[in-house]
């Protein structure tokens, strides 16, 4: 499959790659600074899910309240003496952001993170709770992250791209190498898309563990990213966002990301805000779990029917991110 690229990564066939091994090497890494988030199974529940069994892993459980915070530790670890003393710097819908400045935080170091207008407050209040330095600039995230990109280039942090960094895409990856431990079984695994930096990483390490695992890519109706770049047959970008979902709203992905989720993902479903929110109303009324929207977007694929033959199917969900926008109105 084909997807969309923003940003400081060359869109280029010669884009750095990763492989199950670098996710290895990023979950020794990164062993003391997150969590290995818990898999709890869907049944019995009041309104069944439609497959023969479904595991859901409570990324929304992840220190910060979602899978980056895995990404953002594997960079950092990454880096010399000298770059992690300069600080890091990023643009971020919040959750990329929220990651960033935890991974500061250990190493005592400064962040600073550029955020889009849409973010919600209380993601930028909980920002500065980490110790990260905000601002808030531009209408979407890639406004946002042109601003952060001159601003690492002017004051010399080191930038870390959300999605389009090797060592980012690695650490999402630790999820994937965790979920199978876990659920070893399963046919098909669901994950969200934003810029494509949580699939890329996933996709790696579950089809190097499992080459038979179906991956489905799922991204809101209001912000098909790779949907678009996969129809068109390159990179695309989008002219519009229309979603509320704002952390899987980026209007262009990248050349390392398109490479991987071409190579590694069956299909990409698109989900409406309802459904995610409907989906996001399910984990809290039959699990207890809060989810954001675009840490539901997973689940609603499979309730809202895109996966007709998931009756018989034992599928994995990742509930990506922590939030309560899903249970409003």
């Amino acid at each position: 499959m084909k997807q969309a690229s923003e940003t400081a990564v060359p869109e280029t066939a010669s884009a750095p790659q990763v492989c199950l091994d670098d996710v290895r090497a990023a979950a020794a890494r990164i062993e003391s600074l997150v969590r290995r988030t818990p898999v709890l199974t869907a049944d019995p529940a009041r309104q069944r899910l439609p497959a023969a069994a479904v595991q859901l892993k409570l990324e929304s459980l992840q220190v910060t309240g979602s899978f980056k915070a895995r990404g953002a530790s594997n960079t950092l670890r990454s880096l010399s003496t000298e770059e992690t003393a300069r600080g890091l710097v990023t643009a971020s819908g919040g959750n990329h952001g929220l990651a960033i400045a935890y991974a500061a935080w250990t190493a005592g170091t400064r962040a600073v993170i550029f955020l889009p207008e849409n973010t919600p407050s209380t993601k930028a209040e909980r920002l500065r709770a980490w110790g990260a330095e905000v601002r808030i600039l531009g209408n979407v995230w890639d406004e946002a992250n042109a601003a952060a990109l001159a601003f690492a280039e002017t004051d010399g942090l080191h930038y870390v791209h959300p999605f389009a960094e090797a060592s980012v895409i690695a650490g999402q990856g630790t999820v994937a190498l965790e979920f199978l431990e876990q659920a070893p079984d399963l046919d098909v695994l669901l994950v969200a898309i934003g810029g494509g930096g949580l699939i890329s990483g996933v996709a790696t390490a579950a089809k190097g563990l499992n080459p038979d695992l179906r991956i489905v890519g799922v991204e809101p109706i209001g912000a098909p990213t790779l949907a678009e770049s996969v129809a068109a047959g390159e990179l695309v970008t989008l002219p519009r966002i229309e979603t509320r979902a704002g952390t899987l709203a980026p209007r262009r992905s990248a050349a390392i990301n398109l490479e991987i989720v071409d190579r590694l993902v069956e299909e990409i479903a698109l989900v409406s805000d309802e459904q995610m929110r409907d989906a996001a109303r399910w984990l809290w009324q039959e699990c207890g779990v809060a989810a954001e929207l675009s840490g539901a977007a997973a689940l609603a694929a499979l309730m809202s029917g895109c996966l007709p033959d998931a009756e018989t199917a034992k599928v994995g969900v990742i509930v990506c991110g922590a939030g309560t926008d899903g249970m409003s109105v």
